[in-house]
């Protein structure tokens, strides 16, 4: 089914009527991007939320030493943004690439706050889905603080199943705040555990 993945999204996870889902779906832009490019940039406005049909983003930062710093991986069914550009249009700091080549939907916050003042249960699900977001965000806070390096690898695992087989393990290495070689030494310690990722 053409745009399947965002069509059951929607239908899953949003309360709201099939024509308000068509209509969602109607106003959505599509954009096709090649693997490396890049759909943000710091100091640009980040002017949608992306949904990934299919393929993988990321979202990145490059602090003043030239070092990368990850902030999150999306891929398919995943959405990812600079939150505070698109809701408070501020400059945005980060950047937001395609590691693949990836189908992803752009959805303008004016559509999201039009449904949510037209329909109660989109606002519902909405309120639901952001805030499931910032309830990952603050656990991820946690782990770079406190968790050990070889607890943030196994989470990452459970968020991230298949993406050690997708990304190069210098960019795991930098959303999980290590270095590569660490990363290499904890993947070495638990094979001898007989852990299989």
């Amino acid at each position: 089914m053409h745009n399947f993945r965002f069509t059951t999204f929607l239908t899953s996870n949003i309360s709201s009527s099939e024509n308000e889902i068509d209509y969602l779906l109607s106003r959505c832009k599509i954009k096709k991007v090649k693997k490396g490019e890049i759909l943000l940039r710091p100091g640009e406005e980040c002017k949608h939320s992306f949904f990934v049909e299919s393929g993988l983003l990321r979202q990145f930062a490059i602090d003043d030493k030239g070092k990368e710093h990850i902030i999150q991986f999306a891929p398919e069914n995943w959405f990812i943004a600079d939150r505070s550009s698109v809701y408070f249009g501020e400059p945005s700091v980060y950047f937001i690439q395609a590691l693949e080549e990836s189908k992803v939907f752009l959805i303008e916050e004016q559509l999201f706050l039009q449904l949510s003042e037209s329909d109660p249960g989109f606002l519902k699900s909405n309120l639901r889905l952001l805030h499931n977001h910032i309830r990952h965000l603050q656990k991820r806070i946690k782990q770079l603080l406190s968790d050990s390096a070889e607890e943030r690898y196994l989470d990452f695992i459970k968020i991230y199943p298949d993406l050690t087989l997708r990304v190069p393990q210098v960019y795991i290495a930098s959303y999980l705040g290590i270095t590569p070689e660490s990363l290499s030494r904890i993947r070495s310690e638990l094979a001898g555990k007989n852990f299989t990722k």
